[in-house]
């Protein structure tokens, strides 16, 4: 089974939000002090391959450094954005799915706005932030099949 997986992070480099797709539909979001490596493992539990957006040099060594657990030791990994390159698409997550017409509710959101959401909730105990960071997060994750669907990469490619 597939899941797509996106982090979140603070200005100090801490995890913040933890978002997985699983191919069966079901979204898990851990945030804050819920991000742990056995409630990663459990949450990709019959997971086989996890696909990321620059997830190479940004998700997965974070989630190494920060966890202990090398996600690629476990699983199968494959990051999208060298996919895109092969197609001539480049630039971040967002620019990309523009290039290719994929829709995003919350255009101006990006990840420096995200740490300052994170921020806000952190300091301000601001519920409206951390809900506007999860919906991005939601968004990043939920985005990435459309982008495999119309890069026409299957899984396992």
């Amino acid at each position: 089974m597939k899941a797509f997986l996106d982090i979140e992070t603070s200005y100090e480099g801490e995890i913040t939000v933890l978002g997985i797709y699983r191919e069966d539909g079901k979204i898990v979001q851990l945030v804050g002090g819920e991000i742990s490596k056995s409630n990663l493992l459990e949450n990709l539990g019959s997971i086989t391959t996890i696909y990321t957006y620059n997830g190479s040099r940004f998700d997965l060594p974070i989630i190494k450094d920060k966890l202990g657990i090398d996600l690629d030791g476990y699983f199968a990994t494959c990051d999208l954005m060298y996919d895109c390159w092969q197609r001539n698409l480049y630039g971040g997550l967002k620019k990309v799915e523009q290039m290719l017409g994929i829709e995003r509710r919350l255009k101006d959101v990006n990840g420096w706005i995200a740490m300052e959401l994170w921020d806000r909730y952190e300091k301000e105990n601001n519920r409206e932030a951390l809900e506007v960071l999860l919906a991005y997060n939601r968004e990043d994750i939920v985005n990435l099949p459309i982008l495999m669907e119309k890069i026409g990469k299957k899984g396992g490619d």
